[in-house]
């Protein structure tokens, strides 16, 4: 882990997906994939919405949800552990549907 101290004497920015995602089908790309790379470890789905709604951006999530952006951010984050019905809202906010098909 780099020291923020020398990230800002380099004059790097860490690197961050959100920066990536320009399009719903980036958002759709990058969501598929970590679906296929998750396993069973639902955090990391729920980071990976949180990538996703701070691409689109997170005061316009929290808007459309009916929840607290400081409460996105929480449970869209690595410490986070939402309820289904958050999730559930989140990617429906984000336009995003998902698709049942035989493992």
């Amino acid at each position: 882990m780099i020291k923020k101290s020398a990230i800002k004497k380099l004059g790097i920015k860490p690197y961050d997906s959100a920066d990536y995602l320009k399009t719903e089908e980036d958002m759709a790309a990058y969501l598929e994939a970590c679906l296929d790379e998750a396993g069973d470890d639902t955090t990391f789905i729920a980071q990976a919405l949180g990538t996703i709604a701070r691409a689109k951006g997170m005061t316009q999530l929290a808007r459309d949800t009916g929840l607290a952006r400081e409460s996105l951010y929480k449970a869209l984050s690595a410490e986070g552990n939402p309820e289904f019905v958050t999730i559930w809202k989140v990617i429906r906010a984000l336009g995003i549907r998902l698709h049942a098909r035989p493992a």
